[in-house]
């Protein structure tokens, strides 16, 4: 899917963060990545599935060496966007993960309140995993 052809795509959407906001707030492209220290991201991620927020959430907090419970929001589209090509058709055939990114703003609508989070194990062995990829070179984030 790419910029020209998103009209059909239907939210809700989801973002998944560290970082408090409210409805109305605006997340922009050109903050810091919240899963490599020092780099700028030139998109911002959202996915049409809770899933993916969710794991948004607790990485970028456990990144962040907190244990505070990461947060995931009702976001909306300003602009045009594409299928998130670091989930697309490299890992996972299509776009299952229901996975976009764009560097037109996301408006904030609401926030979940309730989601269910991975078991410590669980997101222990996807961190171990991570790190094994960044180790190897193979942790690369196109955007």
């Amino acid at each position: 899917m790419t910029f020209e052809q998103c009209d059909h795509i239907i939210g809700p959407f989801f973002h998944g963060t560290k970082v408090a906001l409210d409805p109305g707030d605006l997340l922009v492209a050109g903050h810091l990545s919240n899963y490599h220290d020092g780099r700028v991201a030139n998109h911002v991620y959202f996915a049409a599935l809770l899933e993916p927020a969710v794991w948004a959430a607790e990485l970028a907090t456990a990144f962040a060496g907190s244990d505070e419970r990461g947060r995931v929001y009702v976001v909306e589209p300003t602009g045009p966007f594409e299928d998130d090509p670091n989930v697309t058709d490299k890992k996972f055939p299509g776009n299952v993960t229901q996975s976009y990114r764009t560097r037109h703003p996301m408006r904030i609508i609401d926030e979940v309140g309730i989601w269910d989070r991975h078991s410590p194990d669980v997101l222990q062995g996807m961190i171990d995993n991570i790190v094994r990829l960044r180790e190897q070179g193979l942790d690369v984030i196109e955007d």
